[in-house]
């Protein structure tokens, strides 16, 4: 598995949902729901890991194999790819939040 490539596919899907949702932004008048929003942002990551990797034949319940076996954590594809990606999501749901309070 690329996850470099994964990284990078994931970041521009995340950083067009993220225009996406900046656009419904302003079309929801309670501060309440905007927040809400970002749990939104929250469930097209998870979506998105999934759907990337069923796209590249990635089973994320499969354990990731390193390239040293006796090193290995037997974390499954899935946590390498969360602990690979979340600092694109931290950073993105960040800037979501900081347009909801300036909004």
């Amino acid at each position: 598995m690329d996850i470099d490539g994964f990284r990078a596919e994931l970041e521009t899907r995340l950083l067009i949902e993220k225009e996406y949702i900046i656009q419904e932004l302003s079309s929801i008048g309670d501060y309440q729901e905007k927040l809400e929003v970002l749990g939104k942002f929250n469930e097209k990551y998870k979506e998105l890991i999934k759907r990337i990797a069923n796209e590249d034949g990635i089973d994320l319940n499969a354990p990731y194999q390193t390239e040293n076996p006796s090193n290995s954590e037997d974390l499954t594809y899935e946590q390498i790819i969360l602990g690979k990606t979340m600092s694109i999501y931290d950073k993105l749901v960040d800037e979501l939040h900081e347009e909801i309070t300036q909004i």
